[in-house]
């Protein structure tokens, strides 16, 4: 898998878990906020997004890696997926 397919991916779960349109995802740049930014993306979607991203991509998320920096943005977010996945 490269980058570009981790990117793709990640954009379909988030679209698919929050109810987001392809189109506004697709604009999602690195600087996107993501949680406190995104009102479809409150604490109770935290959980299944996370949990998704598992299912989809066969990466394991421990609890103590979660934290307010791994969804402050877009960008942070894939860095962390991307790491997990090997392929950053």
């Amino acid at each position: 898998m490269d980058m570009h397919s981790t990117d793709q991916r990640l954009r379909r779960i988030l679209a698919d878990v929050l109810g987001l349109s392809a189109e506004q995802v697709a604009r999602f740049t690195p600087a996107t906020g993501l949680f406190g930014h995104l009102p479809e993306l409150d604490s109770m979607a935290v959980a299944g997004l996370l949990t998704e991203i598992e299912d989809r991509l066969s990466v394991t998320i421990d609890d103590d890696e979660v934290d307010g920096e791994l969804l402050d943005s877009y960008g942070a977010l894939l860095r962390f997926v991307e790491a997990k996945r090997g392929t950053a």
